[in-house]
């Protein structure tokens, strides 16, 4: 599915519908240049599941938690994992196969521990249809 968004909060709404059709266990990578708006889509999200607390991005912590939705929210972004393996130390398992949703930026770089069935989102700028186009590709894994 392809959505085209005009404003940071049309990018926002996605998420947030999106986010109301989650379930436990649900996976969702995140992949996107610089700048796109994964920060603004994973706040829709969040709101989508009643989550209130700010959501900033965790590039240098790697994960954020927020528990206080209808799901939890496990808020990845992995820009900085240098190996697959570091993903171990953090616990990724207890996130990918637990009862909260897990949105994992820069997935692409821990691909092979992505489960099949993970929801893939990209999110990429047109400049020829504008500063704040973003087409949002969502798909379905298996």
């Amino acid at each position: 599915m392809i959505i085209e968004s005009f404003s940071p909060e049309d990018t926002f709404r996605v998420g947030e519908q999106l986010a109301k059709d989650a379930r436990p266990g649900d996976i969702y990578t995140l992949d996107g240049d610089l700048g796109v708006g994964k920060t603004i889509f994973t706040k829709g999200m969040a709101k989508g599941l009643g989550i209130e607390e700010p959501v900033t991005s965790p590039t240098f912590t790697i994960l954020q938690e927020y528990e206080s939705g209808r799901l939890p929210l496990y808020h990845f972004d992995v820009y900085r994992i240098g190996d697959p393996e570091e993903m171990d130390e953090i616990g990724y398992e207890d996130y990918f196969y637990g009862q909260g949703i897990c949105l994992i930026e820069w997935a692409g770089l821990i691909e092979e521990l992505i489960p099949k069935e993970a929801v893939r989102i990209c999110i990429e700028k047109d400049l020829e249809k504008g500063l704040d186009y973003r087409r949002i590709r969502i798909e379905r894994g298996e």
